[in-house]
């Protein structure tokens, strides 16, 4: 007997959602309107709409509310998302299982970074690591914020500093203190402080970032520790503006040494009391706890790590 001549079978095969429709479905919750997805996808903006639309009447609910602005998730968009991901990881689990024998990666990465250090330092590994898993999809994303796992889709985070919550694994990538640095305009005209609470009678270019006391600067020199309070006329939300701003002589930075020690070397800035950093800027490789880790994630993780200790 036939099964491809089977109606039941058949009537069985059209309601089947596919591994292909969760892994559209899980793309298209993660971008911000269907235009966007058409686009990433190399889609027509119908042809997006209409997938989705038959996934929905395959599910007979309605998984994603369209407004003119974004696309929102319904309460029922939430429930199959939710049960979406985990499903995928673990296919992709099971497939790198099977041919775990070789050294091919295979699936989807997304990767998520901070603009500065993303351009500089990790775009280039990620153009490195596609070169040797041509069948693995990589996605990076830059933005100014550490991320939230559970609203951004995404595997790996890299950011600076170690996270606070405890459900997410971290893995230090490098050391990378934080220094103060001037130019040497600047150093000429107001000269140089020699202990740390001189820096209030001092201009500081402030760096606005994730919600912390940036007019408090916490620096240590050995065993010691100073809390500093400092003031300054120039704000921004942007390290390379920060730069910029020293580099032009408005006053005394705080930067990560990644960031400043080009400017260093060249003598662009000078370094201030020279002894004393904020060690909090240690660059990590963030994800969520998960029971298998895919390889794919500890193959990227290790490759950076290799990678950025031996950045200069």
């Amino acid at each position: 007997m036939s099964l491809k001549g089977n109606p039941v079978l058949n009537k069985s095969r059209e309601s089947r959602t596919s591994t292909d429709d969760l892994a559209f479905f899980v793309r298209l919750a993660a971008l911000d309107s269907l235009t966007a997805a058409a686009r990433e996808l190399g889609l027509s903006l119908a042809a997006v709409s209409k997938r989705l639309s038959q996934l929905e009447q395959r599910l007979g609910v309605q998984l994603l509310r369209r407004t003119t602005r974004r696309l929102e998730l319904t309460p029922e968009g939430r429930r199959y998302l939710a049960g979406a991901r985990p499903l995928l990881d673990q296919l992709a689990a099971l497939e790198e299982a099977v041919s775990g024998e070789t050294a091919q990666l295979r699936g989807t990465l997304n990767i998520n970074a901070s603009f500065g250090f993303g351009r500089r330092h990790i775009a280039p590994c990620v153009s490195a690591f596609a070169a040797l898993h041509p069948e693995l999809s990589l996605s990076l994303q830059l933005s100014s914020q550490p991320l939230n796992f559970l609203d951004a889709h995404m595997d790996i985070d890299i950011r600076v500093g170690e996270p606070p919550d405890s459900r997410l694994v971290a893995r230090k990538l490098r050391t990378n203190p934080r220094i103060l640095c001037c130019s040497p305009a600047y150093a000429a005209r107001h000269g140089l402080p020699e202990t740390v609470r001189d820096l209030a009678q001092h201009n500081c270019i402030l760096l606005r970032q994730h919600d912390s006391d940036f007019t408090l600067w916490r620096l240590t020199s050995g065993e010691q520790s100073i809390n500093q309070k400092v003031r300054g006329s120039l704000i921004t939300n942007d390290g390379e503006v920060a730069m910029r701003l020293a580099m032009d002589g408005h006053g005394i930075l705080l930067r990560s040494w990644w960031d400043a020690q080009h400017s260093l070397a060249t003598g662009e800035l000078l370094p201030v009391l020279p002894d004393w950093q904020a060690p909090d800027g240690d660059i990590f490789a963030v994800w969520q706890a998960q029971r298998q880790l895919p390889a794919r994630i500890t193959a990227f993780v290790t490759f950076l790590q290799s990678n950025l200790q031996s950045v200069d």
